[in-house]
């Protein structure tokens, strides 16, 4: 989520015009990815949060409506629909009406223009998606879908949207991990599902790596000489060589370029200014070198 906002604020720098938007949740609660912009939430549909970056959420309900709308060409009836108490539950229920209602809102805005020349509204839209099943559920869907409906609206629309989401050229997921065995191993699944969905993947993002302040050879002296002795700042030394081995796994499984971030002891806007600030000096490094 801290990375999302980062590359948003870092997009506008460069000029771009940015969609940010999250999976609702089905809640109307606080949302972190908001309240990195100093917002409680995200609004329902596209609005203008930050010079430059618009906000949404992707929300089944809406999703449902604008299909309705604009295949059925239903719109009145569309909304009464979606605003029923109990149609509306049943959208957020069932598990395959709830990815099509996201991906049908998502979809709206990769459709959006801005002009009569048909240039996009947004120069970038980035998704902060929810975790692996989840997101493995929503790039997974037309493959699915188009199995059991071929033909129609629906089916047009699935196909219209696998046009974005397979395209290499249209579309990248970039991973966000920790530094851990598990949150690894749950990346390197991630990718593995990513890849049956037919989604490219562009990198690694790996936040929150611990600094190791010590040369080898003063590793190796540590390692012979703290155990067995209670010491302030062993546990420490120890999490930041485990951090380190996990990373080491991570980039000895997969040829995509990885990216380390360190944690940042901040919160809200900050924080995303921040890791903007992190992640533009690394990037540029990383192009300097390559």
């Amino acid at each position: 989520t801290s990375i999302s906002a980062a590359l948003a604020l870092i997009a506008k720098q460069a000029g771009k015009r940015v969609l940010i938007a999250e999976v609702w949740d089905g809640t109307e609660g606080t949302s972190p990815l908001a309240q990195l912009f100093g917002r409680p939430r995200l609004p329902k549909t596209a609005e203008l949060i930050a010079d430059g970056i618009f906000a949404s959420q992707l929300r089944p309900d809406i999703g449902v409506e604008l299909f309705l709308s604009s295949v059925l060409h239903v719109g009145r009836l569309a909304k009464a629909a979606v605003d029923f108490d109990p149609l509306r539950r049943l959208f957020l229920s069932v598990p395959s009406l709830r990815e099509l209602g996201i991906f049908f809102h998502l979809l709206s805005y990769l459709r959006a223009n801005r002009s009569q020349r048909g240039d996009p509204q947004f120069d970038l839209i980035l998704i902060d998606m929810p975790a692996t099943g989840h997101t493995l559920a929503l790039t997974g869907l037309p493959q699915i879908v188009l199995q059991l409906v071929s033909r129609g609206p629906i089916a047009d629309a699935l196909r219209e949207g696998q046009s974005y989401m397979n395209s290499a050229d249209k579309t990248a997921a970039y991973v966000v991990t920790l530094p851990e065995e598990l949150p690894v191993s749950e990346s390197l699944e991630l990718l593995a599902g990513l890849s049956r969905t037919n989604v490219s993947a562009g990198g690694i993002f790996i936040n929150k790596v611990p600094k190791i302040t010590f040369e080898p050879d003063e590793i190796l002296a540590l390692k012979e000489f703290l155990p067995g002795r209670n010491i302030y700042g062993a546990d420490g030394f120890h999490r930041s060589l485990q951090a380190h081995r996990a990373i080491d796994r991570l980039k000895a499984s997969t040829p995509l370029p990885t990216l380390a971030l360190p944690a940042l002891d901040r919160s809200g806007p900050d924080l995303a200014l921040e890791l903007s600030r992190q992640l533009t000096a690394r990037l540029v490094n990383h192009q300097e070198k390559a």
